[in-house]
């Protein structure tokens, strides 16, 4: 029989604001020592697998190079078992059971917390010796620790038989009140460690009795795991398992619960006044970490990250913690609302770090409106010659040069749209000069629009691209309906669908010029613009060629087999095999699912929500589970045929996410914004970078003016129009 520690990695801290994050929880920061609580969780449990044994980490993807480097620094190292999505300890817990399980049956798993301060691990150690016989023969040993005050920020256990050894649980208990707490320690209850041993195949078990979907679907992410040598990303089923803590799933439901008493120091660190409590203090009962000074004070925590220097006179009883440019002060018995202050500035939480959409959408509020659009405007536009600039480089300059003609229909768009999103700014302004420019410089005698112009507004490249047209047709629709004046813009509406019958293709569509004349993407823009019409009151005709378009999608450019749409076909619109150039890319599969599902709720068609949820479930399918970001392409038999990531899928998926997991259940939808806003963290505030390489680094360039449409349109779903 051999011991398996298992360190649970989860957890964000918010009730230890600023110095823990979801980007860096408290369990990777040092709170009482040199070493992080992670840190010295390693080092106390390591010994336990020393016999045959194997230590398991089970983490978040966004928090492996934290460990691996927290590791190394012990030197030491283990199995990590990397989720793709969070779910709360049931699904984490039954993972490493089954990773356990498989490579020995009979092995028994030792559940940890990475974030308990345990100051004695010999006497940690101790009590699972104590343990093991008890879970050998089939029990849940639960650690209890035996109170030294009335506490009620913990949970209770109630052992069957006071004195020692292990007994069985007579019954579990939430957090009580003061008085309620104060009798429960009087009654010989036990704090509730949530540290427990287990054989890893009762647990199994145990979830198969009370919480059979967690186990099932647990069980096979295990098996499909993506191995890289002692790194295990859990296959992709894992994100479907039912979101549920393990005291729910099985710990308060079974029969084989059973509680050594334990007299150790413990901690979990769940506030400051914990931190407090559990560090090294000098005569008057103070605790520093950093530069600081403390003057006629007593009692009180002062942390000050590098950089900066706290000084306290006359404090009593303050925790006063400085860090990432924020501050708190608060009375240490009031540390347990300092959840409440994280949550109140979650809106101004670092990129990627979103604990919640409500958090997401605050802090994409304030930065398309704060930073995005009035950098757009002030820098991005040419107030001398007209129109756009086609990029910023990472000083805020304007890179000069050629100027495509979508560019200027798609930020006067994105103004456009951050109009009726409600922004106070010069949205108008904005919108009128992109369209004045291009209706000036752009127009072709036949009625379409050139590609491009140069900065002094001659034509550089003269061709009609039906992208292009499609994009105009999009921002004069838009224009129309919020009565902005640039012209007669429904009739240049209608004279550039006339003129785009020139383009028609005799089996269906419409023939686009260039490399790849039959395509998905120019029909798929064409269609997003012909529904705008159709939303701002147009004629007819944009009603029968919206149907016209999602027909040819439905009957030849969306594969029935696997539902994602094909991007290039043949004149028959065929769709082209891999060695003619073939791709699936996931910011089409979420583009189309979003649109169709437009066009279903315009058209009270309830027939293309099932194809739209396929499309959607495909571009899931081009998640990569270590970045979490949309890759550029698969192939067509769903393999990786591009795994960079340019920031417009992501756009993609988070639009899309919030129409397919609206209620959240998959957690699409935050892991999308949160993937997103690690493009928009740059040295200039509004610009972006465009590109991930498969490393997971950015790739720093100009930011092209062109994803703007993609941002402002997830904005758009995220903050609602």
């Amino acid at each position: 029989m051999a011991v398996h520690p298992v360190i649970m990695c989860g957890g964000s801290g918010t009730r230890l604001w600023p110095a823990s994050s979801p980007t860096r929880p408290k369990q990777f920061i040092p709170l009482t020592g040199d070493r992080s609580t992670f840190q010295d969780t390693i080092a106390r449990v390591e010994p336990l697998a020393r016999d045959g044994g194997s230590l398991v980490i089970v983490a978040g993807i966004a928090h492996e190079q934290q460990i691996r480097a927290q590791m190394q620094e012990l030197g030491l190292s283990a199995q990590l078992l990397l989720e793709p999505e969070p779910r709360d300890s049931g699904p984490a817990m039954a993972a490493a059971a089954a990773w356990i399980q498989r490579r020995d049956p009979t092995g028994v798993a030792v559940f940890v917390s990475a974030d308990h301060h345990v100051p004695k691990p010999e006497a940690f150690r101790a009590a699972v010796a104590e343990a093991l016989p008890a879970a050998q023969e089939g029990r849940l040993v639960l650690l209890g620790v035996r109170p030294t005050f009335a506490a009620t920020a913990f949970g209770y256990i109630q052992p069957s038989a006071l004195g020692e050894g292990v007994s069985a649980v007579a019954k579990f208990v939430e957090k009580p009140d003061q008085p309620t707490a104060e009798t429960y320690v009087a009654q010989g209850f036990l704090w509730n460690s949530g540290n427990f041993v287990v054989r890893a195949d009762i647990l199994l078990s145990e979830l198969d009795r009370y919480e059979p979907e967690v186990s099932q679907k647990v069980r096979a992410a295990v098996e499909t795991s993506r191995i890289d040598g002692d790194s295990a990303v859990i296959g992709p089923l894992f994100s479907q398992a039912p979101k549920i803590s393990i005291d729910y799933a099985v710990v308060e439901k079974t029969q084989l619960a059973s509680v050594v008493p334990v007299s150790f120091d413990w901690s979990d660190l769940g506030a400051w006044d914990a931190v407090w409590a559990a560090s090294e203090q000098d005569a008057a009962g103070n605790a520093s970490i950093g530069e600081s000074l403390l003057l006629d004070s007593e009692g009180c925590l002062i942390r000050a990250a590098p950089g900066a220097s706290v000084s306290v006179i006359g404090g009593h009883n303050l925790a006063v913690v400085v860090d990432k440019g924020a501050v708190l002060v608060c009375d240490l018995s009031q540390a347990q609302k300092v959840k409440k202050v994280a949550e109140h500035w979650a809106g101004r939480a670092a990129p990627g770090g979103f604990s919640s959409l409500d958090e997401a959408r605050s802090w994409y509020r304030r930065w398309l409106q704060t930073s995005a659009l009035p950098l757009w405007w002030t820098l991005g536009a040419d107030h001398e010659r007209g129109g756009f600039f086609e990029a910023l480089d990472e000083t805020g300059a304007p890179v000069r040069g050629a100027r495509r003609a979508r560019v200027q229909t798609r930020q006067a768009f994105c103004y456009l749209a951050a109009g009726r999103m409600g922004w106070t700014g010069p949205w108008r302004q904005a919108a009128s000069h992109g369209l004045d420019y291009f209706l000036a410089r752009y127009r072709r005698p036949d009625g379409l629009f050139c590609r491009s112009v140069g900065d002094d507004g001659e034509v550089i490249d003269g061709d009609a691209r039906i992208y292009d047209q499609a994009f105009a047709l999009l921002a004069f629709a838009t224009a129309h309906s919020m009565g902005v004046s640039a012209g007669d813009l429904e009739g240049e509406a209608r004279s550039l669908r006339s003129a785009l019958d020139r383009l028609r293709h005799p089996a269906g569509g419409f023939r686009e010029n260039g490399d790849e004349p039959f395509q998905a993407n120019a029909l798929m823009h064409l269609l997003e613009a012909t529904m705008a019409w159709v939303e701002a009151k147009g004629d007819p005709e944009w009603a029968k060629l919206a149907h016209e378009l999602v027909a040819l999608a439905l009957r030849s450019l969306i594969d029935p087999k696997d539902g994602a749409i094909r991007e290039i076909f043949d004149a028959d619109w065929n769709p082209l095999s891999a060695a003619a150039g073939q791709r699936l890319e996931p910011g089409h599969q979420f583009e189309w699912a979003w649109l169709l599902t437009q066009y279903g709720r315009l058209f009270g068609d309830s027939a293309t929500a099932p194809v739209a949820q396929r499309l959607y479930e495909a571009g899931v399918r081009g998640i990569d589970a270590r970045r979490k970001v949309a890759l550029n392409a698969l192939n067509p038999e769903g393999g990786v045929l591009d795994d960079a990531a340019r920031l417009w899928p992501q756009t993609e998926f988070l639009r899309a996410a919030l129409v397919f997991d609206a209620d959240g259940a998959k957690g699409h939808a935050l892991q999308a914004a949160g993937a997103l806003a690690r493009y928009l963290e740059t040295p200039i505030k509004g610009a972006w970078t465009d590109l991930m390489l498969p490393s997971g680094a950015m790739v720093r360039q100009p930011a092209p003016a062109s994803s703007f449409y993609h941002i402002v349109g997830a904005c758009s779903q995220l903050l609602g129009d």
